[in-house]
């Protein structure tokens, strides 16, 4: 029965992503509170969209702020993959419709050059693999209706994930201070959110730990060449078409997105 139930709610998320129209909440149908189960719908449809010829980059992780875990009664954070179709250049337009009930939140990303296939990464085996930084805006979505989402929800929808931007202006790990990097977000040039390094679980560094150490017990450890998306440094906020939104980072730069003016 339970693999029933999982296939039932990996088959809503996916309908909903490819029909362009929200769903109803899974946690209806899955076990209260219970991850293993919502990571195994994610799974379920990673594998599915991996047959249809999308090709995994990398992963991002979510609820690292711990204002949010309280609120969603959890104490660790969340993760899903990215793929590659989900990338946007730097300045580019994206119409409104590409993310369902888009918001944007600004985050710092890690490019690897070693494979993280270690037992128990630690922050050293982080910092030896990272080959640059790069500041991100990553536009967040959600398949479920109007957001109504507890962790179940978002787990099982690959973390509420949509696309990401990546800045055009690679800097090294020793080049940033990442716990103390100030943060502001912009939408036509108003400020919107504000945030540092250390409000992502402590330092951006500690997410990507947390995410080698995840992939590497559940048998796929990141690897050379992957994109980690390491979590918000700030709010995230609502987007609407005609919308332009533009992060800064302390010592990474800035990175550029714009929204095409378009009903959804």
């Amino acid at each position: 029965m339970t693999n029933e139930i999982i296939l039932e709610a990996a088959e809503r998320i996916r309908q909903a992503h490819t029909r362009g129209r929200p769903c109803e909440p899974v946690r209806d149908i899955l076990p209260a509170m219970c991850l293993q189960t919502a990571y195994a719908v994610q799974r379920v449809n990673t594998q599915h969209w991996v047959e249809q010829g999308r090709r995994v980059v990398g992963c991002k992780a979510g609820l690292t702020s711990t204002s949010v875990q309280t609120q969603l009664g959890v104490n660790q954070p969340d993760f899903g993959v990215l793929f590659a179709d989900m990338f946007v250049s730097d300045g580019a337009d994206v119409a409104i419709h590409e993310v369902m009930q888009p918001k944007v939140e600004a985050e710092v990303a890690l490019v690897l050059e070693r494979d993280l296939d270690m037992s128990q990464p630690t922050v050293a085996d982080v910092i030896r693999a990272t080959a640059y930084l790069l500041p991100a805006i990553e536009i967040v979505g959600s398949r479920i209706h109007k957001w109504d989402i507890n962790i179940v929800d978002t787990i099982a929808d690959n973390a509420s994930s949509g696309l990401y931007v990546l800045g055009s202006s690679p800097k090294k790990l020793t080049e940033v201070d990442l716990r103390l990097c100030g943060m502001v977000m912009e939408r036509r040039g108003e400020q919107i959110s504000v945030g540092a390094g250390q409000a992502c679980l402590g330092n951006p560094l500690n997410a990507a730990v947390w995410l080698a150490r995840t992939f590497v017990e559940q048998g796929t450890p990141l690897k050379a060449g992957d994109t980690i998306l390491t979590g918000a440094l700030g709010p995230m906020v609502q987007v609407a078409p005609g919308d332009r939104v533009e992060a800064r980072i302390s010592g990474l730069g800035s990175v550029r997105v714009g929204f095409a003016a378009e009903a959804y």
